[in-house]
């Protein structure tokens, strides 16, 4: 089932699958949208209700008339679900997807069981477009046709305001809010990541209060498209545990 849902001006498209609870939230990353996803996707149906969300301006989703900061698209996250009755959910944000996931935990907290934070952004050291698209770069440029393919259609489809959308995502500074997010999160670094600094990684799990820390061999930053599995193996037995 696809569903278009407007709040505030902005429109997300959500796609559910799956049935029963956990209900898990995907929370894609910049130039990107929920079909990166589609590999978890098909494991965690096994195990529950998925929500993919397109945030607004990604995907199938129109473009606003203004991009939303991290907080404004996590509260029309949190009304979607408020609409479905889905709440708390298990929600997993990857690289961008984390400062939109992590402000859902924090400024709607009763709609988040539990938060899963992939590859998270931004280094707190490196706030500037330059760095970002140079890291960026080197984590892509040895990656496997399929990661480049899905990554390349999706960037084409964000439109000609990606660069007001980094501006937002660069804007947000993560590091205030992990302090104040009350539910049991899980950190994932693929062990290879040139965006997310190990150093930085563990940064975020040890500002946000309990959370853990694990990394993926192999894996770089787009761990949760290139052979989802063994992300998966990893949120599912956080969320079992």
């Amino acid at each position: 089932m696809i569903v278009e849902f407007t709040h505030a001006g902005a429109t997300l498209i959500a796609e559910e699958r799956g049935a029963g609870h956990p209900v898990f939230v995907l929370i894609h990353g910049i130039g990107m949208g929920r079909t990166v996803f589609g590999g978890l996707i098909d494991i965690l149906t096994e195990h529950g209700r998925v929500v993919a969300i397109d945030q607004p301006g990604y995907g199938d989703a129109p473009e606003p008339p203004r991009t939303p900061t991290m907080e404004r698209t996590a509260d029309l996250v949190a009304a979607y679900l408020r609409s479905r009755d889905h709440g708390p959910a298990i929600v997993i944000g990857h690289s961008m997807g984390t400062q939109v996931a992590t402000e859902l935990a924090v400024r709607h907290p009763a709609q988040v069981e539990r938060l899963v934070l992939v590859a998270p952004t931004v280094d707190a050291s490196a706030r500037r477009v330059a760095p970002q698209l140079w890291r960026l770069f080197r984590d892509l440029a040895p990656e496997n046709p399929l990661v480049l393919y899905r990554g390349a259609r999706e960037y084409l489809r964000a439109g000609p305001n990606l660069r007001r959308k980094l501006h937002a995502m660069l804007a947000h500074h993560p590091e205030l809010s992990y302090p104040r997010v009350s539910a049991p999160t899980l950190v994932i670094r693929g062990a290879d990541d040139r965006v997310c600094p190990r150093s930085w990684c563990t940064t975020v799990s040890a500002t946000v209060p309990g959370a853990r820390y694990t990394e993926v061999p192999g894996h770089r930053h787009e761990t949760m498209i290139r052979d989802p599995q063994e992300a998966a193996v990893r949120i599912l037995a956080f969320v079992a545990d």
